[in-house]
């Protein structure tokens, strides 16, 4: 549909598991990307191999991006369910693509099209596994735009197939779109002209790009939804970059393969969800007391237990925050788009290895799975410091001490076998050589050391939240993590009539100071200042209350497992208001 002149296509491609739902997907985001068109895609799948009702929902336009809306223009239907599910959503002037044979169900109202994908893979393509690259040819058609770009990607993505793979693919996209243009009579779509050449990042490949970009050299992980993503990319370009990926057997031994890389000299990281992390809180309290560095992705997904294991929540902000036993520093960021990720990832790791702590990156599947376009990533962003003291230069030090006071708190971090000074820590209460002790002097210097020393310097490096919007407003969003860009988009549309704004947190804890920015200021200012999260109890609120002591108006959260779309969170927004 158009928007105040701006074009905006919401298409969603729905169906069971097994049916080449991702597989449209993925060929269109690209597609759209590639002719320079902004694309915004997330996810909703039930966790099964086979069968289920999910779907694909990707939006489309000449503007930036960030959100998902309720109302669909395209609705591609390869199942019953998905028809009755969200025929509702359909614009006044949308289309549900079908093939009635493959459903046995026919439609007569103006709104149906029916394609007989299987039907024209078979005769095109010569196997009704082309059915998808037909409904994908079929869309191109609807939107009138050219299909020669298709055709090129299908040559690039087949090409190690055989020239006869790609030539049924390319039959096959042919005759779906040759009868779209045809047979869609009601299809009035117009599409954006042809712009620069973008590129389409998911939030778990942006995560691992980031540690790629910060020299981390060993991920361990044990695969668990929606954290696996990470694990995946590292995992495809580890050759290239001389990166060691280990499955392990289980999250206990991840974390612990993952401290000992660390101790061992090299950047790691591992990721997990919230009932694989519960198995790494022993490993997490390892790091504090041994002054390892580690970078640690916790998915958040709905629990308690194996909750819903497809679908998203911020439900894990407080577990990551108290998690471990005993009293010690860490951090905690929570990016709200791929970007974000990057930057924040390259963070984490800088940090962890200068003040020798734990950090964690906090996203969910929302996040983990939509895709964001970008025109460029800035690069020149992103930081690297070895802070680790290395061969000859530990070799000079008179003598070496792995847990030397200092007044900093960090201490020089040395590498095992690099020099003939001995490296030594132990997960009991240790001496400054790093050997065990029960002295409650030296235990009450190692606390301070490790906590009330580094803490302040910690806090310093953390960045104060993003304003988006008015810069007087008289209503306040406040947002962490994935509900970023829901939360940006309801600024932009509620903005045309009043003085509104979004104070997005992405580095949580320590707790942002106020010497940069005071937003405590800003909200007390405010008529009224309204929380927005993925979960039941307010986490961040409440974290926001124990840290500053205040409190906001009115709360909104949703916990159904669902992230929020443009016009359920506007609406949403607007029953708060007084």
């Amino acid at each position: 549909m158009l928007q105040g002149g701006l074009l905006d296509y919401s298409i969603k491609i729905g169906g069971e598991a097994g049916q080449g739902i991702d597989t449209i997907g993925g060929i269109l985001g690209k597609l759209f990307t590639r002719a320079g068109h902004y694309v915004f895609t997330h996810q909703d799948f039930e966790s099964r191999v086979r069968g289920g009702h999910n779907f694909y929902q990707m939006r489309l336009s000449d503007k930036p991006l960030s959100a998902s809306r309720d109302v669909i223009d395209i609705l591609v239907a390869l199942d019953n369910t998905t028809i009755s599910a969200h025929e509702k959503e359909i614009s006044k002037d949308g289309m549900i693509i079908y093939d009635a044979a493959a459903i046995q169900e026919t439609h007569s109202e103006s709104q149906f099209l029916n394609v007989p994908f299987v039907d024209l893979a078979l005769k095109h393509g010569g196997s009704k596994i082309m059915a998808n690259i037909v409904a994908t040819g079929s869309i191109i058609g609807m939107l009138g735009m050219e299909i020669e770009l298709l055709l090129d990607m299908i040559k690039s993505t087949f090409r190690k197939k055989g020239d006869e793979a790609v030539e049924a693919n390319i039959n096959a996209a042919r005759a779906g779109y040759g009868f779209a243009v045809k047979e869609c009579l009601r299809c009035s779509f117009t599409p954006a002209p042809a712009g620069t050449k973008k590129m389409l990042i998911a939030g778990n490949d942006a995560i691992g790009l980031g540690a790629m970009a910060s020299g981390c050299k060993f991920y361990a992980a044990y695969p668990m939804t929606p954290s696996t993503g990470i694990m995946n990319f590292i995992a495809g370009k580890a050759s290239a970059y001389g990166i060691v990926v280990e499955q392990a057997e289980d999250e206990i031994a991840a974390i612990n393969m993952v401290l000992g890389a660390s101790f061992g000299g090299v950047r790691a990281m591992t990721g997990s969800s919230g009932g694989g992390f519960a198995l790494m809180v022993e490993g997490l309290s390892l790091a504090a007391m041994t002054e390892t560095p580690v970078v640690i992705a916790l998915a958040q997904r709905p629990a308690p237990a194996t909750g819903l294991p497809t679908r998203t929540e911020q439900a894990d902000l407080l577990f990551a925050l108290h998690s471990g036993h005993g009293e010690f520093p860490r951090i905690l960021f929570a990016p709200g788009s791929p970007e974000q990720a990057i930057y924040l990832t390259n963070k984490a790791f800088n940090l962890v290895e200068k003040y020798q702590i734990p950090a964690f990156i906090l996203t969910d599947q929302y996040l983990a799975d939509s895709e964001w376009t970008y025109e460029t990533i800035d690069f020149s962003r992103l930081t690297y410091r070895d802070y680790r003291v290395r061969n000859d230069a530990l070799q000079q030090l008179a003598s070496y001490k792995r847990h030397a006071f200092t007044d900093s708190g960090v201490s020089p971090l040395g590498i095992p076998g690099e020099s003939t000074h001995l490296v030594v820590t132990d997960s009991d209460e240790h001496t400054e050589e790093g050997h065990l002790t029960e002295d409650p002097l030296i235990r009450t210097k190692m606390v301070e050391k490790r906590l009330f020393k580094k803490l302040p310097l910690i806090t310093a490096e953390i960045a104060p939240p993003l304003l988006y919007g008015d810069l007087e407003p008289k209503i306040v969003l406040v947002g962490w993590g994935s509900t970023y860009g829901p939360l940006k988009e309801a600024i932009d549309h509620l903005g045309q009539t009043k003085k509104i704004a979004l104070l997005h947190f992405s580095e949580i804890y320590p707790f942002p100071l106020r010497d940069r920015f005071d937003y405590i200021a800003l909200l007390n200012k405010a008529r009224q200042t309204i929380c927005v999260e993925n979960n039941a109890l307010g986490q961040f609120a409440s974290l926001m209350r124990a840290e500053t002591g205040y409190e906001f108006d009115d709360r909104i959260n949703r916990f159904d497992g669902r992230p929020f779309t443009l016009e359920t969170l506007v609406g949403e927004i607007n029953g708060t208001f007084r």
